[in-house]
């Protein structure tokens, strides 16, 4: 690129937007890279502080922003998504689905890393909706050589940073535990949480059983839901450490392997994961679910509706950004919960 005085650029190609800022009004380019300056542009670059102007002269080792950007989305894209528009050398990565969003964080930090370049995203394992902007790319300077640009593809060789999960469909059964509900002492106010949040997702209700404290009824009400088709079981109390409390034992007693009985997450330390034959996940809802606007269960859920199977270390890894501070407006997902890596 060449720098000219404004006055003396008519003719010539700008080589980058233009930007005007009106601070309540506007912040856009009122002339986009690759504009043929005419006289009648003069006085409107001069009155956005733009003395001075880039003119694009092409050199073969160096790339435009524009260009760079664009290599940059390759690096990015997978299936249900696509780019913005470029505008001021910048390109957004766009959900075309609702969906769980996966980030390569090696990769990511690879390519930041070359210097001269960025992609900023969203936090990887978090939903997003279609529409939802999912990452931003652009190169800093103006032009940038091709060489650095090879750079970032060969630390990709062909991997996507980012994958967008769609959701699946799922046949899920409910069974509500306590001596309290079974007998109609209370009136069960669980269930009715558990609904609103599978409401959310592509969920069928197949079944819903009730049962005492009894281990043995309420591993056959798994069981029931199981043979009804069900492809996620979702267990509501019973799951603390009280001599009535049996919910993991009878859980346990289905068969299923337990990934975990606890978490590093707050609230949901008492959470409980298994996996019954082919893969089927059964949780154990401790009684914060109920009472708690987020816990663990808005970190699980969306994974596991996305068709992931969680691993202990999956769960292990919560504990930096466990803790729900409770705010007093919730802002979930756009806080720290669940963030810490």
């Amino acid at each position: 690129m060449k720098e000219m005085k404004t006055t003396e650029a008519v003719g010539h190609v700008l080589c980058h937007d233009v930007t005007q800022i009106i601070k309540g009004v506007t912040k856009d380019a009122v002339f986009r890279k690759g504009h043929v300056i005419r006289e009648e542009d003069i006085p409107v670059l001069l009155s956005v502080g733009k003395d001075h102007v880039y003119i694009w002269e092409k050199e073969e080792h160096m790339l435009h922003e524009n260009e760079a950007a664009g290599i940059l989305y390759q690096l990015c894209k997978n299936d249900y998504m696509h780019p913005s528009d470029i505008k001021e050398g910048k390109i957004e990565v766009i959900a075309d689905c609702d969906g769980l969003l996966k980030v390569d964080r090696d990769l990511l930090n690879k390519v930041n890393a070359l210097g001269e370049m960025m992609i900023a995203s969203r936090h990887g394992n978090f939903p997003v909706k279609a529409g939802d902007k999912i990452a931003g790319t652009r190169v800093i300077p103006l032009v940038i050589e091709k060489e650095k640009m090879e750079k970032a593809q060969k630390v990709c060789e062909g991997r996507p940073i980012f994958e967008l999960k769609p959701y699946l469909h799922k046949k899920a059964g409910i069974v509500t535990t306590g001596n309290e509900v079974y007998h109609g002492r209370i009136q069960d106010t669980f269930t009715p949480v558990i609904e609103e949040k599978l409401a959310e997702y592509d969920v069928e209700i197949v079944g819903h059983e009730v049962s005492d404290d009894d281990h043995e009824r309420i591993t056959g009400c798994i069981r029931k839901l199981l043979d009804a088709g069900a492809d996620m079981i979702l267990c509501t109390g019973g799951m603390s450490v009280d001599p009535d409390d049996r919910t993991p034992l009878a859980i346990r007693n289905t068969g299923a392997g337990i990934v975990t009985y606890g978490a590093p997450v707050l609230p949901g330390a008492m959470f409980l994961l298994a996996y019954y034959e082919g893969g089927i996940p059964i949780m154990g809802l401790p009684g914060c679910v109920m009472y708690a606007k987020r816990t663990v269960f808005d970190l699980v859920l969306p994974r596991v509706m996305a068709g992931e199977r969680l691993t202990l270390e999956d769960i292990s890894v919560l504990g930096e950004g466990g803790l729900c501070l409770s705010c007093p407006v919730c802002t979930f997902p756009n806080c720290g919960f669940g963030k810490g890596v």
